[in-house]
């Protein structure tokens, strides 16, 4: 069975199908629409001598070969988020599944091959992302806080899970299936504009940024919105407002990709005839190196509390979360991008803004690399998201190129 990039696309619009309607992909883990999924993932194994399993953290493996040491994982995920777009996981998996099928017909690959459609990656309905690969991972360690979860009906997440046969107090169970992995390969659209705006189809990832997340709370003073000058205000609003517009200077500043983001102010008192006493502001910041990543931290509170002073009012910190940049493997790179180079004629070296599962296998000590291919005007969580047909094809192809290069590697050690 030679590789056929084709039917990936056909069936990624067959999936499209199945589990979307007019506003989207609707394959929110824990759902009806992705268990249909899966059975769906399944059939497209038929005739093909892969053993499935499904592990303690409800993640999927399909494997080609004997055992698990030194194997060959290709990832990804088929959970969407509401009204999602039609490539964002899906593409990974399906294109991951036609690479297993010609391997297949190849015969028994010199190392053990195993697809992986990782549970729970959008976080969707419960708002804890990575869920399988955190858990195979071994990094869940909030379970105590995953078990207060509860999601928009007031079903709680031990509950959702548990109707998918996933006991939430084992998941770190899972952890066996990456004991001993050799590597790890995933195929994903960029979810950003870089590669359309230079005209590039496909690029390889060196990482995933480094996240740190902060509540800032600006304390000022109530005071009636008709009788209070202006100059007499200490308005908390305005320390979060200056704030919000500088971080555009300090992203600029730090360079090499940081991105900052104020997503988020909620005012107190909250009504149009008081000056803002509390402005409580969340605040986004990545980057894929550590160290500029503590500057980035360093620049910010100093703008803050020029802020707060000229505006006569106080700022807090407090932390929401963080995780740090995460570098890929330096072989896995070299090979994404001589197959990159191989299929498409140019290739590109870019960080991933956005987390993925591959951060959390990474972690886990297993050499891995991502391969980006072009989003159509960055868009993606949406229905709008798209990429061309061809290259589409032209990223199964390099992820096939990809998976026979890092075969010959792990067979050789």
């Amino acid at each position: 069975m030679p590789l056929n990039p084709q039917r990936t696309v056909d069936e990624l619009r067959e999936l499209q199908q199945l589990t979307g309607d007019d506003n989207g992909a609707q394959r929110v883990a824990w759902t009806e629409t992705w268990e249909r999924a899966r059975v769906w993932l399944r059939e497209r194994f038929e005739g093909v001598p892969v053993v499935e399993e499904i592990d303690e953290a409800g993640n999927q493996w399909f494997t080609l070969g004997e055992g698990r040491e030194n194997a060959l994982l290709i990832g990804g995920h088929i959970d969407s988020v509401p009204n999602g777009g039609w490539l964002d996981g899906c593409l990974n998996v399906l294109a991951g599944v036609e690479v297993v099928r010609r391997l297949a017909e190849r015969g028994a690959p010199p190392v053990p091959v195993r697809l992986v459609n990782w549970a729970d990656e959008e976080g969707a309905r419960f708002g804890r992302s990575l869920f399988g690969s955190s858990a195979a991972a071994g990094s869940m360690s909030d379970h105590a806080d995953l078990a207060m979860l509860k999601d928009r009906d007031g079903v709680g997440l031990p509950d959702a899970v548990g109707a998918y046969g996933v006991d939430l107090g084992k998941t770190l169970d899972a952890q066996d299936q990456l004991a001993g992995a050799g590597a790890y390969l995933e195929l994903h659209i960029e979810q950003g504009p870089v590669l359309e705006s230079l005209d590039l189809p496909l690029g390889v990832v060196l990482g995933t940024f480094g996240v740190q997340r902060w509540r800032l709370i600006w304390k000022g003073q109530a005071a009636h919105a008709g009788s209070t000058p202006m100059d007499k205000r200490r308005d908390a609003l305005a320390g979060a407002a200056k704030f919000a517009l500088a971080l555009r200077e300090i992203a600029a500043e730090i360079g090499g990709g940081a991105v900052m983001t104020s997503g988020g102010v909620v005012c107190k008192p909250g009504i149009v005839t008081s000056v803002v006493e509390t402005a409580e502001q969340l605040l986004d910041m990545r980057h894929l190196d550590a160290a500029e990543l503590a500057r980035m931290l360093g620049l910010a509170r100093a703008a803050a509390d020029r802020f707060a002073a000229e505006e006569n009012i106080d700022v807090t910190w407090e932390q929401i979360w963080q995780i740090e940049p995460i570098l890929f493997d330096d072989t896995l790179i070299g090979f994404a991008d001589e197959a990159i180079h191989e299929v498409a004629g140019v290739s590109h070296k870019l960080p991933s803004g956005p987390l993925h599962d591959a951060a959390e296998v990474s972690r886990a000590g297993v050499p891995t690399v991502m391969v980006f291919v072009q989003s159509l005007r960055g868009l993606s969580h949406t229905k709008l998201e798209d990429t061309k047909d061809e290259h589409l094809r032209q990223s199964v192809e390099v992820l096939d190129r990809l998976a026979d290069r890092t075969l010959a590697w792990l067979a050789a050690r």
